[in-house]
């Protein structure tokens, strides 16, 4: 009862409509990052009241970053949420989180920027890159994407320092000329573009990295209500369906989300975020987990993903990934009728 209203109380704070339970709404756990593009679903299915179709009471539970919220499963603080694509493995090998879907492809907005008045002289000469300091979130996607980077770029991992500090403290960083090189991921990456100036001197996809972001559940809560599992997947679909399906209405939404997260980003900004990141509807994502004979798409993005955490010495192996990954509520979403007709209702025909 005490976590039910506390995820209330945190919704209205937020200013987000959670539905008012019934008798007939179970309540579940949902963790997320404010502000991000991937959490959108959530948001329109607060507005629109979708959450209470499918019977569902959200107690919403945020964090700044990936490595907190995982973390935080071990006191089942939540059940259900979104991710970033490190936090996921760290979360399958540290705390039996399972990956059951794909929040968006965000390869193209996880970055490493440069202050405008020193893009030039880097973008002409990689190399003077040695020995600076690259601000950014440790064991993050947008560390998995710059160490790609500075690859591409004929450096080493170990050429720049690493500083390890918070989005939000990154962007103080450099709009107060106290950094001039940082790894991002949006919406702060066109924060960057417009407060300090910045260019983007690489991207994840520049660089052939997939960064995908990930749908997690805690491996207890899988077993224990399966179906709720599937009806949460159900309701973030349908929002993807949705948004698609009414852009304009979308992208207004969106902007009152971020300021609710405490973030205000232009309408330009915002048409960016739609732009640059794919997100993917029942269908495309059973294709991209299907393994048929053999190992699936998105088996073969997270363990690059699961590469780079061994590399960095960040956990002692990289886990296989039909471990911790599975398409098997996707597949209950699938095979009831009604919820697929839920989840692909806005789908173009």
């Amino acid at each position: 009862m005490k976590r039910h209203l506390a995820g209330l109380a945190l919704a209205a704070a937020l200013g987000l409509a959670a539905p008012a339970p019934s008798g007939a709404q179970t309540a579940i756990g949902v963790s997320y990052q404010p502000s991000l593009y991937w959490a959108l679903p959530f948001h329109y299915a607060n507005v629109k009241g979708w959450w209470k179709d499918v019977g569902l009471t959200p107690n919403f539970t945020t964090f700044p970053a990936g490595a907190p919220q995982i973390a935080a499963s071990a006191a089942k603080s939540w059940d259900v949420g979104g991710t970033g694509s490190v936090p996921a493995v760290l979360g399958a090998v540290r705390f039996n989180i399972l990956t059951i879907g794909i929040t968006n492809d965000e390869s193209k907005t996880n970055a490493m920027m440069v202050r405008g008045d020193k893009f030039d002289a880097i973008k002409a000469n990689p190399q003077s890159l040695k020995g600076q300091r690259l601000l950014l979130t440790t064991n993050s996607t947008v560390d998995y994407a710059s160490r790609k980077c500075l690859v591409k770029m004929g450096l080493a991992a170990n050429d720049m320092q690493f500083v390890n500090l918070g989005q939000a403290q990154i962007i103080t960083a450099l709009t107060s000329n106290n950094g001039d090189i940082a790894g991002v991921w949006a919406p702060n990456t066109y924060t960057l573009e417009e407060r300090a100036s910045a260019k983007y001197l690489c991207s994840g996809a520049d660089a052939q990295a997939i960064v995908p972001g990930a749908l997690i559940v805690r491996g207890e809560f899988a077993k224990e209500r399966p179906d709720d599992v599937a009806k949460f997947l159900a309701v973030f679909l349908r929002g993807w369906s949705w948004a698609k399906a009414n852009p304009a209405e979308a992208r207004t939404l969106a902007l009152d989300f971020y300021k609710q997260g405490g973030l205000e980003v232009s309408a330009r900004a915002m048409d960016q975020e739609f732009a640059l990141r794919p997100t993917f509807g029942l269908d495309e994502q059973l294709k991209l987990m299907a393994r048929g004979t053999g190992t699936s798409t998105v088996d073969g993005w997270f363990s690059e993903i699961g590469k780079f955490i061994t590399d960095v010495g960040t956990i002692p192996a990289n886990p296989e990934a039909k471990s911790y990954l599975t398409d098997d509520f996707l597949k209950r979403v699938a095979a009831d009728a009604k919820l697929r007709a839920f989840a692909t209702e806005f789908d173009k025909k």
